[in-house]
């Protein structure tokens, strides 16, 4: 685990937030994170969900980049097929959500892969909205819970495709 102000971040190519709903920045890490994405850094923002914490990192987001809007990635995107085919940007529930029979919570029924664009089109923050690719890492060894396995797959196979792609563009 890092923060935004040590100096091992120049040494990763690739970071990731959980939980961003409620993320607060320091004006130092506002501009700590900008000057990591224009370098060619990456972010990835996962597991919140919901139109409230949708608002608060959109907002975060514009404290960053201001002049940069947040785009969604159609299902066209190279992201969705530098290694596995992804037909579909799925959504992973946290367990809690599966345990209930659902794959949303918090309001967020769709589930959406967006971005913040570099000048040269290549997503420098990734933004997994309306899904929890992290519980689906997290309990990927969970044999008590039959039928979670499929979104296990979902979500290692989307995170491959982010950082692959991260890492190549």
């Amino acid at each position: 685990v890092l923060t935004l102000d040590d100096p091992r971040l120049w040494e990763y190519p690739w970071i990731y937030f959980v939980e961003p709903g409620y993320l607060r920045l320091t004006e130092a890490e506002v501009s700590i994170l900008r000057e990591f994405l224009l370098r060619g850094g990456t972010a990835m923002f996962d597991d919140f969900h919901g139109p409230y914490e949708w608002e608060n990192l959109a907002s975060e987001l514009a404290r960053v980049f201001p002049d940069r809007p947040i785009v969604d990635l159609p299902p066209t995107h190279p992201i969705f097929t530098c290694f596995y085919r992804i037909d579909q940007y799925p959504q992973v529930p946290g367990l809690g959500s599966f345990l209930r029979g659902r794959t949303w919570e918090k309001g967020g029924f769709v589930a959406h892969l967006r971005a913040v664009l570099d000048d040269r089109g290549r997503p420098m923050a990734l933004i997994n909205w309306n899904t929890d690719m992290g519980d689906g890492w997290e309990w990927s060894h969970a044999e008590e819970y039959p039928g979670y396995i499929r979104h296990t797959r979902d979500a290692y196979r989307m995170a491959i495709n982010e950082i692959i792609y991260s890492l190549t563009h």
